[in-house]
């Protein structure tokens, strides 16, 4: 349940359903307005049972025909479920179900006698997809009816966890000294290099949605604002159809000057370790949710394990020698895939990161120190990941802050420097060291809610096939 106190009177309702459940006995015998969707309609002739439900909880009502318009109580007695209604009514103990008689769900020990009542939208039938029932659809029908599966306890639960870890990793970037940016999302040039740009006409010009921040980011850095961070959507026009991967994103993105890549590791892990705490002190009753589903789904319980630190630290020389070790085909300078990390998140289940990869696998933007080579003499970077288990996290680094070296590694991935100029003039004029990250919001949600796919915990995902709703 939200916290009562976060919630004022509106012009449809004195208080919500979640303020009358947990006010109960200093409300007896109080008139309070509720609003809510219809989950149940019992009783036939004289009285009748409405389940309420709203956003903060579930209460019962009584209607009595006695006791009202007649035209109101036959309205309510035969509406149907999801319709929308509003009621006027005092505060009782609720009476218990008679003999033989279940509940369709526990239900507070307070209820609301009702005195007036309306349907503020009757909703029509039948529901493309239960609500309350047990009927199975697809994750591609929940979707199309998102505005639906959202009244699903568990799944409402999981947005409201998405906005809690929101809420705290913002606060604790906050915290660490960051300040909030915005970074235009119409760009002229890609962000990262390659083609996975989708692209639009802006006026007479030609132009492409973000891929990242990150330019961005930096020049802000640039111009002395010293720690900074975004919480914003990338669009990238990247043909994977999986579990994980989406063309729109939202992502933390965080800067620091005079930081490298083992600084902002820490802060990466730290804000991690605050949100899993924040979550098990404050959010426990949203998890609840998410596990009754999850258990009545025959799926194993999800508990809030807050991870250690300092998240373990495998050099990319060193995972390809595990990936090797367990039985893995990979040579120095491939990619480490999903397969790969199979092997790596048998030695580390948790959140791990895999820094210094070549910097030959790394955009022109990532920073390496002269004299670090890797295995087969590749020159290594300062770039890093953050995996869970098998699943990818993040990808970050420290950045190169040299003038002519970011020129150089633009021309060796066949960019050209003077289509840069807008971000490479800005080291021209005495650029700090500096690093940062960009941390997937969606996958963080699926690693504290055991979703199976990444569009589960997306309000409204973008991919190949979806742009509506």
């Amino acid at each position: 349940m939200r916290d009562s106190t976060e919630w004022k009177p509106t012009s449809y309702r004195s208080h919500t359903i979640g303020q009358v459940v947990e006010l109960g006995e200093s409300l007896l015998g109080s008139e309070v307005t509720i609003s809510g969707y219809a989950e149940t309609v019992r009783g036939r002739g004289a009285i009748c049972f409405l389940l309420l439900r709203d956003g903060t909880g579930r209460i019962q009502a009584f209607l009595k025909r006695d006791n009202m318009d007649e035209d109101s109580f036959d309205s309510i007695q035969s509406a149907s479920r999801e319709s929308t209604v509003q009621v006027t009514g005092l505060v009782a103990q609720k009476r218990p179900p008679k003999v033989g008689e279940g509940e369709p769900v526990p239900l507070p020990e307070y209820e609301v006698n009702v005195s007036s009542g309306t349907i503020l939208a009757e909703a029509s039938t039948p529901l493309p997809i239960g609500v309350i029932d047990d009927v199975q659809v697809g994750l591609h029908v929940r979707l199309d009816n998102r505005h639906l599966d959202l009244r699903r306890e568990h799944v409402n639960a999981m947005f409201q966890l998405r906005s809690r870890v929101l809420q705290y990793g913002r606060d604790h970037l906050i915290s660490e000294g960051f300040q909030e940016i915005n970074s235009p999302k119409i760009i002229a040039a890609a962000a990262e290099g390659g083609t996975n740009l989708f692209p639009i006409k802006y006026f007479e010009t030609d132009a492409f949605l973000s891929q990242s921040p990150q330019l961005y980011k930096q020049l802000a850095i640039l111009g002395g604002l010293e720690r900074v961070f975004e919480i914003g959507p990338a669009f990238r026009a990247e043909k994977h159809d999986t579990y994980r991967h989406l063309n729109e994103f939202i992502s933390f993105d965080i800067e620091g000057a005079w930081m490298d890549d083992e600084d902002v590791m820490g802060v990466q892990e730290r804000m991690i370790h605050y949100i899993w705490s924040q979550v098990k002190v404050n959010d426990q009753h949203l998890m609840d949710k998410v596990n009754e589903y999850r258990e009545s789904q025959g799926k194993g319980k999800i508990t809030i394990e807050i991870p250690s630190l300092p998240f373990p630290r495998i050099p990319y020389c060193d995972a390809i020698e595990i990936v090797k070790g367990g039985g893995g085909e990979i040579d120095w300078g491939d990619d480490i895939e999903s397969h790969h990390c199979d092997l790596i998140a048998a030695k580390f289940p948790g959140f791990h990161f895999i820094p210094k990869w070549p910097m030959a696998m790394k955009p022109f933007y990532i920073h390496h120190k002269e004299g670090e080579e890797g295995s087969s003499g590749g020159q290594l970077s300062r770039g890093f990941d953050l995996n869970y288990g098998r699943d990818e996290m993040t990808s970050g680094g420290a950045r190169e802050h040299r003038v002519d070296v970011l020129e150089s590694n633009l021309r060796n991935m066949g960019l050209d420097p003077d289509d840069f100029s807008f971000y490479t003039d800005g080291f021209r004029y005495g650029a700090p060291p500096h690093a940062g990250w960009g941390l997937g919001v969606a996958r963080l949600l699926m690693v504290l809610t055991g979703a199976g796919n990444v569009r589960e915990v997306v309000l409204f995902p973008r991919d190949r096939s979806r742009v509506t709703p």
